[in-house]
């Protein structure tokens, strides 16, 4: 009889405390999370920081925390940490005890091992007794937003051919011709766009005659990426390691030109992330830090997969009315038939079109 009222007390014993601890430990319970930036680029190390707190007189003895992260976040290592990866999400785990009234910050070191726009919103918390009797869970929405850029190359790492069209352009920033600034005429030259002959002159002179444009010091340059590898690809890029090469020429590049206080700008015939914002898909030549802080989410937005083939592209940014000549920039990994076409029709309309050629670049890097 006193063992089967041992067993009847332990039994109590064992609910109470499951009540107590167990039942209602994530009541007043609050996680938080956040990064040491909202930007960086890839291949840099930053911080997650998280905070969690226990209002409760009571402790948890067993409170375990979920949270599904993207694969391309590195994470330190830790004893009370298991991660389970895979090529896109990797899942965290941790196990830990929270005494009453306290509150705890974790701070883990990650490598950000690729570029791209990432969403965690949420986190779930699952709360323990001594006995595992209650094991609430809770979801808590976070919401928080990591943007990785493309890494930014070193200029003996840039190909010989951006080398030439940045100091070019730069040259050219001080003689660049005004459309707007119309200073007499001239004699037709091989190149001239046919909009700009004056008729009425050459009427007069019984020669082609254009209208001779004034100079101003504005130059602006459009960067536009090509992830089509090869000719015959469609659909999702076959090799992402060249992609990742341009992406990263094309942030360097446009660094560079935003800081020596020229305009650039960005599109691409790549689909963007959801996560991205509509107004990324074309980004007309901007000045200034902010600009290039929209450059650079863009280029991050890029994913593998193809929304329009590149000389369509082109043939869109013809199409389209520009006031002014545009410094075009082709990073491209092959030029087709199609593509050269395309870019003349940009030449016809009075634009400079220049292209990277990405198979030297790389060559160069290899050597």
């Amino acid at each position: 009889m006193a063992v089967l009222w041992l067993f009847l007390a332990c039994g109590i014993v064992v609910v109470l405390q499951g009540l107590v601890l167990g039942k209602y430990s994530l009541r007043k319970l609050n996680y938080d999370r956040h990064f040491s930036t909202r930007t960086c680029h890839a291949g840099d190390s930053i911080e997650m920081v998280e905070v969690i707190e226990n209002n409760r007189r009571v402790p948890i003895p067993w409170l375990r925390l979920e949270a599904m992260l993207p694969a391309s976040l590195g994470f330190k290592r830790s004893k009370e940490t298991w991660v389970s990866e895979g090529d896109i999400y990797q899942n965290h785990t941790s196990f830990f005890s929270l005494p009453a009234r306290t509150r705890i910050t974790r701070t883990h070191q990650i490598h950000c091992r690729g570029r791209g726009i990432f969403r965690m919103d949420t986190a779930t918390m699952t709360g323990s007794d001594l006995f595992a009797l209650y094991t609430p869970s809770l979801q808590v929405m976070l919401s928080k937003r990591l943007v990785v850029y493309p890494s930014l190359l070193n200029d003996g790492d840039l190909p010989s051919s951006w080398k030439t069209w940045q100091g070019e352009l730069a040259v050219r920033r001080w003689i660049v011709e005004d459309p707007f600034l119309f200073t007499g005429v001239r004699s037709y030259a091989p190149g001239d766009a046919m909009n700009r002959i004056h008729w009425k002159a050459s009427a007069r002179s019984g020669e082609l005659q254009v209208h001779q444009h004034g100079y101003s010091a504005d130059p602006k340059a459009m960067i536009l990426l090509n992830i089509e590898v090869t000719e015959q690809m469609w659909n999702v890029v076959t090799k992402p390691e060249i992609v990742e090469e341009a992406l990263s020429y094309a942030a360097t590049c446009a660094a560079a030109l935003i800081h020596q206080g020229m305009a650039a700008g960005f599109a691409s015939n790549a689909y963007l992330s959801p996560h991205a914002d509509a107004r990324l898909t074309r980004l007309a030549p901007d000045y200034g830090l902010p600009h290039l802080g929209d450059l650079l989410e863009a280029m991050a937005a890029v994913e593998m997969k193809v929304c329009r083939p590149f000389h369509e592209q082109l043939r869109l940014e013809a199409a389209a009315e520009a006031a002014e000549t545009i410094d075009y920039l082709l990073v491209t990994p092959h030029i087709s038939p199609a593509i050269r076409e395309a870019a003349q029709q940009l030449e016809l309309k009075g634009h400079r079109v220049s292209v990277v050629d990405l198979n030297a670049g790389l060559k160069e890097a290899e050597a």
